[in-house]
């Protein structure tokens, strides 16, 4: 098989199973914000606070099963990526830390991970400028 077809292959089975788990995830956080609210003193409010982690932790899955599908390449550029992202991520969230120490608001740590994403994906573009 050609790397093309493997590149194709790993990229259609990706994005089946992250774009499974997302739908999954798009239902789950609704339904548990739901859920929360009508039961306000539940003792299991935790499990269903913690329902969206269920599919987010499917569509991780997915990434990982991705990177061992792709070429030394493929891996390469998500690497370069993922570093830029998390690595930007977290230079930007410790700056914004202090910055909290002179009045900017608390921010949640629900905006960390969204950010560490965003920042992937622009690595990823980088990436893949430079190996092209």
């Amino acid at each position: 098989m050609s790397t093309v077809n493997t590149v194709n292959s790993a990229g259609r089975s990706y994005l089946r199973e992250f774009g499974s788990a997302m739908l999954a995830y798009s239902i789950a956080v609704p339904v548990s914000l739901y859920i929360l609210q009508a039961n306000p003193g539940a003792s299991w409010r935790v499990l269903i606070a913690l329902l969206p982690v269920v599919p987010a932790l499917f569509a991780l899955w997915a990434f990982v099963r991705y990177l061992g599908r792709t070429d030394e390449l493929q891996r390469r550029i998500q690497l370069e990526g993922l570093a830029l992202g998390f690595g930007g991520a977290g230079i930007l969230t410790f700056s914004y830390g202090f910055l909290e120490n002179v009045g900017f608001p608390h921010l949640s740590y629900i905006y960390v991970f969204p950010l560490m994403i965003a920042l992937w994906g622009v690595g990823v573009a980088f990436a893949n400028r430079r190996f092209r």
